[in-house]
């Protein structure tokens, strides 16, 4: 592949077609950027714009953010889901307070150090806000790779190694954002998973799984559970709940959920409480953590 024709006319689709006007990338906050990163981790871009503007809104800053309680950010992250992700936010914030005095670090290594933040999240940050010369690869970036670069239908049937490299060789030298954010668009917009548009793709004429006549992707022949059925469908029940109750023990905790959830309640309980999503009263009664109180104090990582 010609790497520089690639690119440019990935970035002249960029130019015309890009999301340039989502409101995390009108902004070079480190803080900022970090909360759209983790909010639209599995979850929809318009889904996330209501709960990214009312974040900012409450908590604007790193500062206000680790003066919250555990339970002030649960109750502010409901209906995104995965609710670890916003405990994993504001133990960051605290940990930036005390190993940093407030200012996020734009490193690579330096972010991954904090709590929740991974590879991905780390090299997003250091590139969306810091403009640092990193690959960065969420799940449509990768799609667009395993396709254009590596001739597979799907990243799952890549090696790991041979999608960073992809990555690593298609990155520019200068403009690393704004290549970063042309890609992700395209494998949102275009490159999609299930009907990719091809005819309107810029690169479609270098893309190598095209050239080679858009071979099927490996299958793995395993059937997806309904949601309903899995334990995080349970624990999110369990976590709703307590968002709008003082306290509920196991029982009551039970009666909420399906009747083939209810055997799994302990199981569930001691998994969110592992997780510091949710603690255990005097009383035994079930409540998220640090609630009616605002603390500074480290959590328990």
């Amino acid at each position: 592949m010609d790497e520089g024709q690639f690119r440019a006319e990935l970035m002249r689709w960029y130019a015309r077609h890009g999301r340039h006007e989502l409101p995390w990338r009108r902004t070079r906050d480190p803080y900022a950027v970090l909360v759209s990163e983790v909010m639209l981790q599995q979850t929809q871009v318009e889904r996330v714009r209501p709960y990214y503007k009312r974040w900012l809104e409450r908590w604007p800053s790193v500062g206000e953010l680790a003066k919250a309680s555990p339970a002030e950010v649960i109750r502010e992250w409901a209906g995104l889901g995965y609710n670890r992700r916003a405990l994993y936010l504001q133990r960051m914030a605290v940990a930036v307070m005390e190993r940093y005095g407030g200012t996020l670090p734009l490193e690579v290594e330096e972010l991954r150090t904090l709590p929740g933040i991974g590879p991905y999240t780390a090299s997003a940050v250091a590139c969306f806000a810091g403009e640092r010369r990193v690959p960065v690869a969420d799940t449509n970036i990768q799609r667009v790779l395993a396709r254009a670069v590596l001739g597979r239908a799907r990243a799952r049937d890549c090696e790991p190694a041979a999608l960073r490299a992809a990555a690593e060789r298609l990155l520019p030298e200068e403009g690393a954002r704004a290549h970063n954010l042309a890609l992700m668009d395209l494998g949102a917009m275009v490159c999609a998973s299930r009907a990719p548009q091809c005819d309107g793709c810029p690169v479609a004429g270098l893309c190598r799984w095209r050239l080679a006549g858009q071979p099927e992707g490996e299958t793995s022949g395993q059937r997806t559970p309904k949601f309903e059925h899995t334990a995080r469908f349970a624990r999110g029940r369990i976590v709703d709940a307590l968002r709008t109750a003082d306290g509920l023990d196991a029982s009551e905790l039970a009666a909420l959920l399906p009747d083939h959830h209810r055997d799994h309640v302990p199981r569930y309980l001691r998994s969110l409480e592992v997780d510091g999503l949710i603690e255990q009263d005097a009383e035994g009664r079930w409540r998220l953590p640090g609630q009616g109180r605002m603390s500074m104090a480290s959590p328990k990582l």
